[in-house]
């Protein structure tokens, strides 16, 4: 394997709430010189804008598999990555044919921390199963097994005008494994240009906190009291309806508060991974300096 011999296609480029690791990836592509091909599903600002910073765009539906012939013409190596809703086995395999007869040599994937076919939520689940297809269509797959995302947390105290922390998480004490978008993407961007062979699962988790701690990073990075409020989690259902809009989103989320309620405190995936700094080249960035360079950049 000699690196990326032509343009890597990076799927999901055009950023969206849950992390934009696709945006990210990009940027980080770029910036090494490489050639990126971004997969965007319309031509809006944001395709204009990753014209501009010098990515060749296409578009198309992950989903369909006429779109993605051509999206991977020439291409050795792909980001993978899908929105927490509905699809993601029906884009996964789509990919992997597309992938496969296109001639591909690594897919680096994003997928979910305790990815099993016994994890807590059915989106884990799928994750475990998406991962196999992958995997049996023999495209060099990566699997970047990430925490919770930082912006997760965000969209939560935004909803709430950065006042407060209401989830379905029981006691303060409470642990929560975490990750910045950003790293992932970095060690994204790092297994994508590696000419050498690479491990297929990349567990990442940038930072370990309680529910406490979380509060208390949001109120370092706001300069006022956000305070932690454990909501019932049947009227944080209600809520999140109304913010995500998407069934699968609240179903997978509301099942991932319960089983971090459920576990408490300790648990052997709850480890900061040595992998985010020897990949993607820098410490782990901490939820408190995130929220603040976030607020920055408002």
């Amino acid at each position: 394997m000699t690196g990326p011999a032509g343009p890597v296609l990076v799927t999901g480029a055009a950023g969206g709430r849950q992390g934009s690791t696709g945006r990210h990836v990009v940027d980080l592509l770029l910036a090494r010189g490489l050639a990126v091909r971004a997969l965007v599903r319309v031509d809006d600002d944001r395709a204009a804008a990753l014209r501009v910073a010098g990515a060749e765009v296409v578009v198309g539906d992950l989903r369909e598999i006429a779109d993605l012939g051509p999206a991977l013409r020439g291409v050795r190596r792909a980001f993978l990555t899908y929105p927490v809703t509905h699809g993601l086995v029906d884009a996964t395999g789509a990919f992997a044919v597309a992938a496969r007869e296109a001639g591909l040599e690594r897919v680096v994937a994003v997928s979910q921390l305790a990815a099993d076919p016994a994890a807590g939520t059915p989106h884990m689940r799928q994750h475990w199963v998406a991962e196999r297809v992958l995997d049996r269509f023999e495209v060099g797959a990566v699997h970047l097994r990430a925490a919770v995302f930082f912006e997760n947390l965000a969209v939560v105290a935004a909803a709430a005008g950065f006042r407060e922390l209401a989830l379905p998480l029981g006691p303060p004490d409470t642990v929560l494994p975490l990750v910045a978008a950003e790293d992932v993407a970095r060690v994204a961007a790092g297994v994508l240009a590696d000419p050498g062979p690479v491990e297929p699962v990349l567990r990442l988790t940038g930072q370990v906190l309680t529910v406490r701690e979380v509060a208390e990073a949001f109120t370092a990075a706001s300069g006022h009291e956000v305070g932690y409020v454990d909501v019932a989690p049947e009227a944080w259902r209600a809520v999140a309806d109304d913010l995500y809009r998407d069934g699968r989103a609240v179903e997978h989320l509301s099942a991932l508060w319960a089983m971090f309620r459920e576990i408490g405190a300790v648990h052997e995936l709850y480890r900061v991974s040595e992998e985010i700094e020897r990949i993607g080249g820098r410490p782990p960035r901490q939820l408190a300096a995130h929220l603040r360079d976030a607020q920055a950049r408002v």
